[in-house]
């Protein structure tokens, strides 16, 4: 069973998005914060991330850059999961390392079909 960590600090789209992917066999971390999530990733080694975007503190651009850049973190796939829908977004997430973008709202087959590709990758 994957383990999938979620960033995000909203406590409305961590829930919803936790319903989902628990629904689908998926084990769950959860991270409040992009600094969080950093962490969280290099101690769990989770096998893909869920990054939100807009978060206070280290935002999620920077966090996919932390996690892709560092040797540690490297090799686990991040997907951006956000509210930002403009193309200059996901180019720029995708140019942090992230292997996929996201639109919230998420529709559930998305998000399982993304995940699916981004771990078979």
């Amino acid at each position: 069973m994957a383990r999938i960590l979620i960033v995000d600090d909203s406590p409305t789209e961590m829930h919803v998005l936790k319903s989902m992917l628990e629904k689908n066999g998926y084990e769950i971390l959860t991270a409040g914060t992009g600094e969080e999530g950093v962490e969280t990733a290099k101690a769990e080694k989770p096998d893909l991330v869920l990054m939100d975007v807009v978060m206070p503190g280290l935002n999620g651009f920077q966090a996919t850059r932390q996690l892709t850049k560092n040797a540690a973190t490297a090799d686990i796939p991040v997907i951006i999961c956000t509210t930002k829908d403009q193309e200059t977004d996901r180019v720029w997430g995708m140019r942090q390392g992230a292997k996929d973008y996201l639109t919230k709202p998420v529709v559930e087959a998305d998000l399982v079909s993304k995940i699916q590709k981004a771990l078979n990758a």
